[in-house]
């Protein structure tokens, strides 16, 4: 199997670049989708070219904000929506689709915002994340993929010293969030494969970012250690365009 995510910043700005081309080109089994920025009638008209695959979203109360998404050659057992905590519960950010030896995640972690004003909030959602993949773990093996909002170390961002505590993505609070599903058992698939390979996934559409490849890994597959059992490779498609994220994944044995 082959396990994908992707922030598409806009599910339908990205139908308008052949978003039904590249998924075929993927050729995944199942994708999470983050920041589809649409409501669920919205992201089925974004996907009705797509065939072959179930379509499950999740989206904001607030419209064009957030929102996520699941599609999946195999109908998942079950598939639920958000934390079940109602102060995450307004924009769209968290999917579970539960299969026969595994759970798959896709979240869109928040954002801490320019000026750090939603810093206090996100650590309380990096919290409160753990416990629920926590309690998924504990009944079978758990992928959690998606747009995290962390760069975890200095090797995941192109400038590390001048944005650190200053730039969302790279505070010391979002990087012991991270660090805290590492200490808790949960894999970076990536990083296991891969422990010294320079590689992002998120660039600014500013300073022709993606081109100099001045960009962020701000995307990931976190494996619990039995789903890591399953796990042969990790990937990032940084020739995949179409968004300011490209996607990244894991090959399942």
């Amino acid at each position: 199997m082959k396990l994908i995510s992707w922030n598409l910043n806009g599910i339908r700005a990205v139908q308008k670049k052949g978003l039904s081309e590249i998924i075929d080109y993927l050729n995944a089994d199942i994708i999470g989708f983050q920041e589809t920025k649409a409501q669920d009638n919205q992201v089925r008209e974004a996907l009705r070219e797509v065939q072959g695959y179930y379509i499950y979203s999740s989206s904001a109360v607030k419209k064009g904000y957030s929102g996520t998404a699941i599609i999946s050659k195999k109908e998942p057992i079950n598939v639920t929506y958000g934390l079940g905590i109602e102060e995450h519960d307004q924009e769209g950010r968290l999917i579970t689709a539960e299969y026969e030896h595994f759970f798959f995640i896709t979240t869109y972690v928040p954002n801490s915002g320019s000026d750090l004003h939603r810093l206090t909030y996100r650590t309380k959602w990096d919290k409160d994340l753990l416990a629920f993949i926590d309690r998924k773990n504990m009944i079978k093996p758990v992928f959690l993929c998606g747009d995290l909002n962390v760069a975890h170390q200095p090797i995941d961002l192109k400038n590390p010293k001048s944005n650190y505590n200053k730039t969302p993505g790279y505070t010391q609070k979002e990087i012991d969030g991270m660090t805290n599903f590492l200490n808790a058992g949960y894999i970076d698939t990536f990083r296991y494969f891969y422990p010294e390979q320079i590689k992002y996934s998120w660039w600014s559409y500013r300073f022709n970012s993606r081109a100099k490849n001045v960009g962020w890994r701000l995307d990931y597959f976190l494996a619990s250690q039995d789903g890591m059992d399953l796990v042969k490779d990790a990937f990032i498609l940084n020739d995949v365009m179409g968004s300011d994220h490209c996607p990244v994944g894991v090959d399942l044995n």
